[in-house]
């Protein structure tokens, strides 16, 4: 089959437009790495300055008030035992590489995503890169993130956010969609402009349905964080990597039963988020 149709060159295209694209918009991405460099840190910062206990005290608070009581308790448990077992400070670095990964989605993912649901054109073109996003291993996103942003937790969080943006993406579109014609109908007989249409009709009954593509967004950028770790991004990642390059189980395992304990928390948390005020609603 080769002897008939050579091989296309397509690694060297690619090649040639990250070259270009490095050239030509360096400084658009120095600009990004600063950006975001600076959020990971003020994160990183805020929640490595504060007490443990104060801080296991809000986020307690916090999963009682957005949850049930089984949550609050799952989390200071939990956060008190990421602490017992010193992993406290890199359990705090990975939430700030999560939450910033997580916000960076959230602010590109829903605008996407609305203007998906009121362009059936623009849905048709973004519904295939969101295919390409996912389908493509997580690995392959170091490659470009490292060229363009080096070595650290500027390109983890990057390739976090290309992994775990499209689940928002997809569920804003399809949330807005969802939302029965008749109440659009009403609000258009009331004389509602496009925005107040969006603002007080289409996102507020959307709502239940985006917090679950933001809690999908999360946990995808935890999991990538995690593979991050193999390009310098600090966090559990890096003890779960360097465990399993010296093969130490009972770290890695430590290490491990953290992350898991994070992702309940951040999944229950943003799960009940979405359906707290619905519940005060009704």
């Amino acid at each position: 089959m080769s002897e008939l149709f050579p091989k296309l060159p397509l690694d060297r295209w690619v090649e040639r437009l990250v070259q270009y694209l490095d050239e030509h918009f360096g400084l658009v991405f120095d600009v990004i790495s600063a950006i975001i460099g600076s959020t990971v840190d003020l994160f990183a910062l805020i929640f490595t300055s504060l007490p443990d206990w104060l801080l296991i005290l809000v986020f307690t608070l916090l999963a009682y008030m957005v949850g049930r009581l089984r949550v609050a308790l799952f989390t200071l448990i939990g956060l008190l035992l990421i602490a017992n077992l010193g992993y406290w400070e890199h359990s705090m670095e990975t939430l700030a590489l999560v939450l910033t990964a997580g916000l960076i989605s959230i602010v590109i993912g829903v605008p996407a995503g609305i203007l998906c649901a009121r362009n059936d054109s623009v849905r048709n073109v973004v519904t295939p890169l969101l295919d390409f996003m996912q389908t493509m291993p997580a690995f392959v996103y170091l490659i470009p993130a490292i060229f363009f942003f080096g070595l650290g937790k500027v390109p983890g969080v990057i390739a976090s956010v290309i992994f775990a943006m499209p689940p928002t993406i997809r569920l804003t579109n399809l949330g807005i969609r969802q939302v029965p014609g008749e109440l659009i109908e009403a609000s258009d007989a009331f004389g509602s402009t496009s925005w107040q249409k969006l603002f007080k009709v289409q996102l507020p009954l959307a709502k239940t349905t985006i917090m679950a593509g933001v809690n999908q967004s999360i946990m995808l950028a935890l999991s990538m964080v995690v593979i991050a770790s193999m390009i310098g991004a600090k966090g559990l990642g890096a003890d779960v990597y360097r465990a399993v390059t010296q093969i130490n189980i009972g770290t890695g395992f430590e290490a491990g039963l953290a992350i898991v304990i994070m992702a309940i928390l951040l999944d229950r948390i943003t799960q009940n988020m979405g359906k707290k005020k619905n519940l005060r609603e009704g």
